[in-house]
């Protein structure tokens, strides 16, 4: 193991906009196709066989590709086991050095808020590079960018102020929707992550992995029902020709909200066959994460010599607060807002997770996120006007000096 975070974004609140805004189509589909829109051909991984099931033919990093995002990872036996000198060349960036974590959430077209906020923050000229960054959603879209440093700012401006909605789906008709899986057909939005996340910018991923950086995304494996964490540098640093298209993948599935877009299947290997797993959007799962909650980080950056006391930035693309909204006693009304408020209140939760956790392993916690006030509903989903106003806010938040609080609401 290395130095592994812990999982996953979702939606933000209004059920993080896109949500909010396909959900009534995603609940017609249910109730027009009573239990789902239609199945997916597939072969699914045996549980007898997920220990054993192998996702690349081989990586050259030591550390693992996945982990379980819901179970203790073995970082402080892997770290204990290593020697000085084993720790200095497989981590020469990071031992020895101050640390500085980036952990981004998920919420739709208001990643653009994050977007923004870290552009800003380049501006000001004291943006770290970060030792550690995760996310899911749309912060999963983010996070290459936020890893690989200030110089892929034009990339990140670009893909949140440039594109609506026609640019990353393809909407469905209603009668089209029964006989899919979703109710968007998410093709644009693969194209535009293979146009982005393109195999140079996979190999400069692996180039900052091997200085022992760590880059991981959040998904949710729906046939176990639980959080996945990828370590995209290991991925990138594989020899197998899929890793490009496996990440791809994992960027797919970590923004698919489910219904709304189709779930990604995954290939496996394990005793010489071929089965798939079945991946959505890790605010299925989870909010936010940095590392599982039972690590002890402290006994980490002691083993790493970590200089000073390590920073961590939590990005929250949503606003915090609820918001008042009569609602119509109709069935799509009242889930749409149930799941709304379930989203906002598990982000919050998962909020104080990482804030206690941080407290206890000495951590400095800084959060961002979306004021009171300032996230008024967009007019369509992926609003240009909306996440222009939203960039801005975040890059006029970095650059002033106000985006940052010492805890979550409430303390």
């Amino acid at each position: 193991m290395t130095i592994v975070p812990g999982v996953s974004l979702g939606g933000g609140n209004r059920a993080g906009r896109g949500v909010h805004a396909l959900r009534g189509l995603v609940l017609a589909c249910m109730v027009l196709a009573l239990g789902g829109c239609a199945s997916i051909q597939r072969t699914p991984l045996p549980e007898s066989e997920v220990a054993k099931a192998a996702v690349l033919s081989d990586s050259s990093s030591p550390h693992p590709i996945r982990v379980w995002g819901d179970q203790k990872a073995p970082v402080q036996e892997y770290i204990g086991a290593r020697s000085e000198t084993d720790l200095r060349r497989e981590f020469p960036a990071v031992y020895g050095q101050r640390h500085t974590y980036l952990a981004l959430s998920g919420g739709g077209e208001d990643g653009a808020f994050g977007a923004g906020l870290l552009t800003g923050w380049t501006a000001t000229g004291r943006r770290p590079e970060f030792t550690i960054v995760t996310g899911v959603s749309t912060g999963a879209l983010i996070a290459p960018f936020a890893y690989l440093g200030p110089a892929y700012d034009r990339q990140l401006t670009e893909i949140y102020t440039e594109y609506s909605l026609k640019d990353i789906v393809r909407k469905r008709s209603v009668f089209s929707i029964l006989s899919a899986a979703s109710a968007v057909d998410p093709k644009p939005m693969r194209a535009l992550i293979s146009r982005y996340i393109n195999p140079e910018v996979v190999e400069r991923i692996a180039a900052e992995h091997r200085r022992g950086r760590q880059l991981w995304i959040g998904t949710t494996n729906l046939d176990a029902g639980r959080p996945v964490f990828w370590n995209i540098g290991a991925i990138a640093s594989s020899s197998d020709p899929r890793r490009v298209g496996l990440i791809h993948d994992i960027l797919l599935a970590s923004a698919s909200i489910p219904g709304a877009f189709p779930p990604v299947l995954i290939n496996v290997h394990a005793d010489g066959r071929v089965y798939d797993e079945l991946h959505v959007d890790g605010g299925t799962t989870n909010q936010v994460f940095l590392y599982p909650a039972g690590t002890d980080w402290k006994f980490v950056t002691q083993k790493l010599r970590v200089r000073g006391r390590p920073e961590l930035y939590v990005i929250r693309n949503a606003s915090l607060s609820p918001t008042y909204e009569p609602v119509k006693a109709s069935l799509v009304p009242i889930a749409g807002r149930s799941i709304s408020s379930l989203i906002r209140t598990q982000g919050i939760g998962d909020l104080y997770r990482i804030y206690f956790s941080a407290q206890r392993n000495g951590v400095d916690f800084n959060l961002a996120f979306i004021p009171p006030g300032n996230d008024p509903p967009p007019n369509t989903v992926f609003d240009l006007g909306h996440m222009r106003r939203m960039f801005e806010l975040g890059r006029r938040q970095a650059m002033t000096g106000t985006a940052w609080h010492k805890s979550p609401p409430g303390f």
